[in-house]
Order: C-alpha cells, then structure tokens, then sequence
C-alpha cells in the first residue's frame, strides 16, 4: 500500500497543492514554518480522518476561507483508492471513499495505517495518563473496529452517568435502579475494552522490547506496563466499592478510562529519571512497535510519517533508523527536514533514493 497522489485546497497554510510522491522515501525540505508539518498532517487526515495536531476541524482551514479539502490517491492490492475529506465552517466533515460518503467515520480507520513520529510525541511520556490511552487507542483501532466502536459506547454511557450522578448531586434524588442500568451498560462495555487493551499490550511489550534494545544497543533495561485498575479486581464490584464517592465527587473515579501506561528505566519512572535521549529512544521505540505490531496484524506494510527527525534526535538514534529504512524494513516513508544538502547527503550515503520537494511559504517545487 501507498499513496500516489496527495492534493489539498484551503488547507492550513496551502491556497492549493498537488503531489506526485515515490514509493519509497518522499522528503520535504524547507525551512520552519513553510509548511511541510502540514503536508504530513494533509495525510494523516486521509489515513485517520483527523488531524494529529488539533482536534478541531475548523481550524486547520486556510485564514480567509471557509473551507478545506484534502484528497489522495491510494494503491493498495493493485487497485486505485481515492480518499476525499472536507471540511466546511458550521457544516459536518465530509468523508468519502471512491466517491461513496462514510455514514460513519470509524468504518475507515484501519484501512490505510499510518504511524506518525513526531516532536510533539514526548506528551506520551510527560503528560497524562489520557495521553497513552490516546496511543493504545489509536493503535488497536487501526486493527480492530469493533474496539473503536466500543469505546464510543463506553464514553457516552459513562458521560450519561457522569451527568446522572451530577443530577443526584444537585437535586438530592437518588434512583438505584437507573444507576444499577448504567452500571451493567458500563461494565459490559469496560470488560471488552480491557480484555482487547490486555491481550494488545502482552503482544506489543515484546515487540517495544525488540525495538529498544536495537536502538539503544541493549545498554539500558526500559520497562512498559499495563495498568488498569480491572487487574486487580473486576468492575461491576469495583463500581459498588466507590459508588458513595462517586455520588459525593460527582464523577466516575473507577474505570478504563483510567488506565494508563507505565514506563521506566533502571525500575525508575521515565518522565524523571530518564535522560533526554533516553526518553527519546523510548518514544521510538514506541512509534517503531506500532508499526511493526500494524505490519503484523494488517499484512501490508503501513505508511511512515516522520516529522523533523533528524533536528530532533542525535547521530545514534538516525543512524539506526536509516538502518532500517535502508534495509527495506518500511514501506512509503514521508520525512520532513531544514537542510536539503544534510538530507541528500544522507540519503546518498545508504544508498537510498529519495524524492524531494522544496517546500516554501505555501509553495512547493519539486
């Protein structure tokens, strides 16, 4: 699988773009602030129908306009898949597959995997626990639709019993058997997540380990955990041990959505006791097992995104990922980069050839 063409109208910096891109290594060179960050994210959308930058649909539209519209030409199996996503001020995003509108935007996710490497990765490691879910979430949902779909389940019955327990709260009027229902709805719900999130992380933890140790030279012992709270006890009795606190913090203190991902160095935590670059081998670590976990489970090789990369990380860690790249370990591979002579040159001395487009002001010269 990889994309052929990408064309983008209205979309952040960019009046209009088209590109013709390799199947191999595409590069785009320009200075901060160009543009090329955007030529990334254009393709994102087309994989994940989103930015992975900002939520909010409206505000990758060009200043000035009320629109944007992003399409790509995929091949996947031998046949054209062409992908369209617009965007218009106080009006639904459009999303269509050979033409044919999405009734539902969770039916395409998956269908053209994508992993993205980006500065902005090490939220994973310094923010909070709802940022690693975001990454355990993203990557089982790129494998699994039913997962997608059940979490959008689980999230509006907890929101409704959230507002429930609000209700109860405000009022003083406290009905056990309509909070027993959302209970059962809850749980069932929670219990499928985490059996998924489980079997996810015992596959994944050995291929993150794989990945580590190759870029750190099995120099550090690194740990990534699973924690939940349905380890240690399953949720229906978890729910009536914290019902009154619920009911008196007007939340739900106990759930998946809780969950979080542990990581440490040297039986540390990571977010403090690791250096910068350990932190950063980390996250690659991280990025390369999706990856590799989606090579796996799709059978096709997913589209690489790396952003600013070679800025970011020190001469050790980018020569092991060109390592990679050279020996063929991905498939399409999209980079950004300040210098095109340090990118020609490093790319001239694996031996890899590489298409380059010159990316300025909204520009692009190929």
């Amino acid at each position: 699988m990889y994309l052929q063409q990408l064309s983008v109208i209205n979309f952040k910096n960019y009046a209009e773009a088209g590109l013709t891109f390799s199947e191999g290594v595409n590069v785009f060179t320009g200075n901060n602030g160009a543009g090329k960050t955007n030529l990334l994210d254009a393709i994102h959308y087309l994989s994940l129908c989103k930015s992975y930058f900002n939520p909010i649909d409206t505000q990758q539209i060009k200043q000035g306009t009320d629109f944007f519209i992003v399409t790509g030409n995929f091949s996947k199996n031998n046949k054209a898949e062409a992908i369209a996503c617009s965007v218009k001020r106080n009006q639904k995003k459009q999303f269509k597959r050979n033409k044919k509108d999405y009734q539902r935007l969770a039916d395409h996710i998956g269908l053209f995997p994508l992993v993205m490497v980006s500065p902005y990765d090490i939220s994973i490691i310094i923010e909070g626990s709802e940022e690693r879910r975001k990454f355990i979430d993203n990557v089982i949902s790129q494998t699994d639709n039913q997962y997608l779909d059940e979490l959008i389940t689980y999230n509006k019955v907890l929101a409704n019993r959230n507002a429930l327990l609000k209700q109860i709260a405000d009022t003083g009027r406290y009905d056990p058997s309509l909070l027993e229902v959302m209970d059962g709805q809850l749980t069932l719900s929670a219990n499928r997540i985490f059996e998924k999130r489980k079997v996810f992380m015992e596959s994944f933890t050995a291929i993150f380990n794989q990945h580590y140790r190759f870029l750190s030279d099995d120099a550090e012992e690194v740990e990534l955990v699973y924690d939940s709270q349905l380890l240690k006890d399953d949720f229906a009795t978890l729910l009536k041990k914290t019902a009154e606190r619920d009911k008196v913090l007007e939340r739900t203190t106990t759930g998946i959505h809780k969950d979080d991902l542990l990581f440490a160095i040297h039986g540390m935590p990571m977010k403090k006791f690791g250096s910068q670059g350990q932190q950063k081998s980390f996250l690659i670590a991280l990025k390369l097992a999706q990856y590799s976990f989606l090579h796996q489970q799709k059978g096709f090789k997913p589209i690489l995104l790396l952003d600013d990369i070679f800025d970011k990380l020190d001469d050790q860690r980018v020569t092991k990922l060109l390592q990679m790249i050279s020996n063929h370990d991905f498939g399409q591979v999209f980079i950004t980069d300040t210098h095109l002579s340090r990118v020609k040159n490093i790319f001239s001395e694996i031996g890899v050839d590489i298409r380059l487009f010159k990316v300025k002001g909204g520009e692009i010269d190929t």
